[in-house]
């Protein structure tokens, strides 16, 4: 199959691409602006509109009062208030919806509006909640083996804790939806979305109208890393909301500061473990706890905290292990979906496990590594899933070597002898990812695919295009399965009003899903045309006979392959189908075969398939200011049989550049009052270009085809976060050095220079 450049990169660079907020004013169009809570925790007593009301240009304020459907939206369940009705749960949750003719006549309005909130202790960090004993659902378990018995076996057993923070998701365009009131009940949204279909739900709900009268359409996404997948919701039902008591289209767009504040993050987790295992580093028994910050409500917590369970024990064979999840509300706001949807929250915590024992045992982590990857006698995970077509082994024995690995982890070692202030660290990771929606009826796609009578092809799925090139590849699909140029095949906004009930964009399943949705109502095109053109040819010529099944559909021409001679062009092909009556629209549909999960039983096969990697990360670190330097990445990914390698190894990149900034800079803090402090580009840290490592090595693996998918191919979203986690690893490499491994370093997730120079400190001097 033919690789093409991203179909938006010349839009992008020249500034042409068009997001929701580059379409120029509708008539009539109105400002749209949420009034949100002060308090992290309280209840609203009374409130007050009437002299806001005044202010010239104000159309219209809206509160619970004024919704007529559901007062309650949610992801999963309905628990989260549209518009505070008496108790609120954190600050930036909304109160108030303003409608004005211009963004200062609302925030005017704003000024004036008179409330009474009774403020209550609120509950911010996990330890508080689990003090309360305020869970979101009972504590989830997956296990296997005999815990007991296998601590008995083991040689020596490590107890621990570990933490890691929240990460902002950072989009470069912030949460916005445009609502457009139609005849009668109908409403169109234009939103920033990752999940059309679930918009289209909550607004229908919420407006108490069916969900064939609203209609949600998604050209590209600024970014959005599973930030908007649930949460684009909230600006698209207060959009709709104005605009259904307006009868006027109505913009809503957050400002950064705001989507900062009041938008969920990336899940912390307080976990504690204790393993057992031999003198070699073989782990035998494993007590993995892990502790979620759900936030205020349910959002995706629930689901994000399985996943983190079923990743627990990420690229090892633990013969006997526990694991138990509970999520614990706070007075946040809910956390959501992020890249690797709580995989990298419970790889981390094993992978900081395996680096305790090795450095226990003053043996190389890698080597540690090696030992306890799953291979063909032992691969069966703990939740009852056999680890197929693994390539854990292939990987680290031809990342190492190119890598130079060994040689190099031996050079580190001489120079931090002969450097007294700056050091060097080197680590290696694994990545054993599940592809799959855990949620199993989310592994499902639609589509419809138009052919024209000039040959050029139309294609309608339900995946939403956020950057990361899945547009691209639908295109290539299309083109490879048609056998037509690239060029012929356009791939439409995403809307509910073609393909129905769809998944998000989400769990790395775009291509994999769609893609095949596609190839489905391709294949039904091609069946019809080939039929026809079988018995065209068949009338043309009696003496020679054409079978529907030998025709062949490539470089833009469709041929008999039995009688090469009955050959036509693809747009002839078009047009004589045109005159011979036959459809050439069809719908397609794809279900990912085989995946199920027991929750009770913690068993079952959530995952399709599994996508490896492996990355290995030397940098520097001062040990005065605890400034770290990346100096080198090497990274090792399988993509199957890439749908497009550039593409691929750009998402690769992306991802491991994301992963260093959780590990070693993006830390979300938060007063005791639950209010985040680094609300703003100038108070929160992420990776800059600089910190890109000078020698970036990113290769895909050759000669692995996945079967069973499309075109052989593998997910790349979101497996390949997990190799940012080999720089906090390099790092915490350096700091157990320090006292020659005598104790382990106390530096959590993420690693900033402050907890560095803590962690140095505590290790040299107390």
């Amino acid at each position: 199959m033919k690789t093409a450049y991203h179909q938006s990169a010349i839009l992008h660079a020249t500034g042409k691409a068009t997001f929701i907020d580059d379409i120029p004013k509708f008539p009539q169009e109105l400002h749209g602006h949420v009034v949100y809570s002060p308090v992290a925790h309280g209840i609203l007593k009374s409130f007050d509109l009437s002299q806001a009301l005044k202010v010239p240009g104000v159309i219209t304020i809206l509160s619970h009062k004024d919704i007529p459907g559901s007062k309650k939206i949610g992801a999963v369940t309905l628990d989260e208030p549209v518009l505070v009705q008496d108790e609120i749960s954190y600050i930036g949750q909304p109160l108030f919806l303003i409608a004005a003719e211009n963004e200062q006549a609302a925030l005017q309005a704003q000024k004036l509006i008179k409330y009474e909130i009774q403020e209550l202790e609120p509950i911010v960090t996990i330890e508080q909640s689990m003090q309360k004993d305020w869970k979101l659902e009972p504590t989830r378990k997956i296990e296997r083996g005999d815990l007991e018995k296998g601590f008995k076996n083991s040689d020596y057993i490590i107890e621990g804790t570990f933490r890691n923070g929240a990460q902002e998701h950072w989009y470069l365009e912030t949460q916005i939806a445009i609502a457009l009131p139609g005849e009668l009940n109908e409403m169109k949204i234009l939103s920033s979305t990752q999940n059309p279909t679930e918009i289209q739900a909550l607004v229908a709900e919420v407006l108490g109208i069916n969900f064939h009268e609203v209609e949600v359409e998604t050209r590209r996404l600024g970014g959005g890393f599973g930030g908007k997948e649930t949460q684009a919701a909230y600006t698209a039902v207060w959009a709709a909301l104005l605009a259904w008591h307006t009868k006027r289209p109505v913009r809503m767009r957050l400002e950064r500061k705001d989507d900062q504040l009041i938008t969920g993050k990336r899940h912390p987790f307080f976990n504690k473990y204790k393993v057992g295992f031999d003198k070699n580093g073989k782990i035998i028994a494993a007590d993995i706890e892990l502790n979620g910050n759900a936030g205020a409500f349910a959002d995706l917590s629930m689901a994000i905290l399985e996943r983190a369970m079923l990743h627990a024990e990420n690229a090892y064979y633990i013969p006997n292990i526990r694991i138990r999840g509970t999520m614990w509300r706070t007075n946040l706001p809910p956390n959501t979906a992020f890249r690797g949807f709580g995989g990298p929250q419970g790889i981390a915590n094993i992978e900081n496990i395996v680096q305790r024992i090795a450095h226990f045992l003053r043996l190389d982590p890698a080597m540690v590594r090696k030992i306890n990857f799953y291979d063909d006698q032992h691969n069966i995970t703990p939740y009852g899933q056999k680890v197929e077509n693994n390539r854990l082994h292939i990987i680290f024995d031809k990342l190492t070597k190119k890598a130079n690995y060994f040689e190099r982890r031996q050079k580190v070692i001489e120079f931090n002898k002969t450097h007294k202030y700056v050091k060097r660290g080197i680590a290696l990771v694994p990545v054993k990812f599940g592809i799959s929606f855990t949620a199993s009826f989310l592994n499902q796609a639609g589509a419809l695919v138009l052919i024209y009578t000039d040959g050029s092809v139309q294609v309608n799925h339900g995946g939403i295009e956020m950057g990361q090139g899945l547009y691209t590849k639908i295109r290539q699909i299309a083109a490879a399965e048609l056998g037509v140029s690239y060029d012929k095949i356009k791939i439409t906004p995403t809307t509910t009003g073609k393909v129905p009930n769809t998944p998000p964009t989400a769990a790395s399943t775009g291509s994999d899903l769609n893609g095949m949705a596609v190839k489905d109502a391709i294949d039904k095109l091609k069946k019809r045309i080939s039929t026809a053109l079988a018995d065209y040819f068949n009338e043309q010529d009696p003496k020679i006979t054409s079978k529907p099944e030998d025709f062949v559909f490539e470089n833009d021409l469709i041929y008999d392959a039995q009688h090469p001679e009955r050959k036509i062009s693809f747009s002839e092909a078009a047009k004589l189908m045109h005159l011979l009556r036959v459809s050439l629209s069809a719908t397609g549909y794809y279900r990912t075969p085989g995946v199920y999960f027991d929750r009770e039983k913690g068993q079952g096969h959530p995952f399709y398939y599994f996508a490896f990697g492996m990355g290995i990360t030397e940098l520097e670190l001062d040990l005065l200011t605890g400034k770290v330097k990346l100096l080198r990445a090497d990274i090792l990914h399988d993509a199957g049989d890439s749908l497009n390698p550039q593409i691929d190894i750009g998402q690769i990149e992306g991802a491991y550049i994301q992963s260093v900034g959780w590990m070693l800079m993006e830390d979300c803090r938060y007063t005791e009052k639950g209010r985040l402090l680094n609300d703003s580009p100038g108070t929160y840290k992420m990776p800059v270009i600089t910190d890109i490592p000078p020698v970036f090595n990113v290769e895909l693996l050759q000669g692995y085809p996945q079967p069973g998918t499309i075109r052989k191919s593998k997910a790349i979203g979101e497996p390949p976060y997990i190799h940012g986690i080999s720089a906090w690893l390099a790092v915490k490499d350096i700091l157990a050095e320090l006292d020659d491994f005598k104790s382990d370093p106390d530096l959590d997730i993420p690693a900033t220079h402050d907890k560095i120079v803590l962690a140095v400190n505590k290790k040299l001097f107390v």
